[in-house]
């Protein structure tokens, strides 16, 4: 049977599993600040609301996929006043610890329960649900998202109490962040060495030097041409939460204090808003490599 799922924050993630859960055979009811985004999810079957308020006042279950931890403070707030107890809600994004705990203990005041449900992929992987789930908090709350969770991703991880979640998530951007930038010097190499990039790409995804993060984030720097499936401000967002979470438990991150200031001089050259596989245009920039 299915539910009505609330989904708040309809950008490139929010919107993508939007259009997923209606596949799936949900009631969709979603709410952004942009009423573009509205508009968008009644094209594909979805159902505007007028507030995360009202979302949560009707929804079962609720997807938050929001851009900042204040966005993260200020639904929270609203879901509080509005929901129902039982309510269910899932933070997928990739925040500090701090601002997800005190979210969650800002909703249990209300019965309203908030699972840790952080999600690996880009928009590429949340258009095509095959993203990856890491769902921290209650087991009873979890096993009620289930349908949720089948119907945005490929796989589902459950990690045990609120929280592990996003540090596993940590985890991950940790090499996501360092393998993309050794993909985009990989690739400024084979150019100047005056190699074909597509040949580069070809012949290295054969081989033991290749990654996940290669051969996604690869084909774009072939192309020269970054649609933004993971912004690269929001890569460096992330890796900034990373590396402080990694020193508050001591653990040594040489190879991402290598990465981050690449990122930060790639966002200030402009190349922010561009999917993460921009650092090669920079790298090339940098060089002054000419195809």
């Amino acid at each position: 049977m299915s539910e009505t799922i609330g989904v708040i924050g309809l950008g490139v993630m929010g919107s993508a599993m939007a259009r997923n859960l209606v596949g799936a055979g949900h009631d969709v009811l979603g709410y952004d600040i942009e009423p573009s985004r509205l508009t968008t999810l009644a094209e594909f079957g979805g159902e505007p609301a007028h507030s995360a308020g009202e979302v949560s006042a009707i929804a079962e279950i609720v997807v938050f996929s929001l851009p900042t931890t204040d966005a993260l403070a200020v639904v929270a707030g609203e879901v509080a006043e509005t929901g129902s107890e039982g309510l269910i809600c899932l933070e997928t994004g990739t925040f500090p610890l701090a601002a997800k705990e005190a979210a969650r203990d800002l909703l249990a005041a209300s019965g309203i329960e908030l699972l840790d449900t952080p999600l690996s992929g880009t928009g590429l992987q949340a258009a095509d649900a095959t993203l990856v789930v890491f769902a921290s908090g209650s087991e009873q709350a979890f096993e009620r998202a289930r349908p949720v969770f089948d119907a945005i991703g490929r796989s589902t991880h459950y990690l045990g109490e609120f929280g592990n979640g996003s540090k596993m998530k940590y985890v991950a951007n940790l090499l996501v962040a360092v393998h993309g930038l050794a993909a985009a010097e990989a690739h400024a190499l084979g150019i100047a060495a005056g190699l074909d990039p597509g040949r580069v790409q070809e012949v290295m995804e054969d081989g033991v030097g290749s990654s996940k993060i290669f051969e996604i984030r690869g084909p774009m720097m072939v192309a020269d041409d970054y649609p933004a499936a993971a912004r690269l401000d929001i890569l460096l967002k992330d890796s900034r939460i990373i590396r402080e979470f990694a020193r508050s438990v001591g653990a040594p991150t040489p190879l991402l204090d290598a990465t981050v200031p690449n990122y930060e001089a790639a966002s200030a050259a402009g190349l922010g808003d561009l999917d993460a596989a921009a650092l090669c245009r920079y790298l090339e920039e940098l060089g002054g490599l000419e195809r």
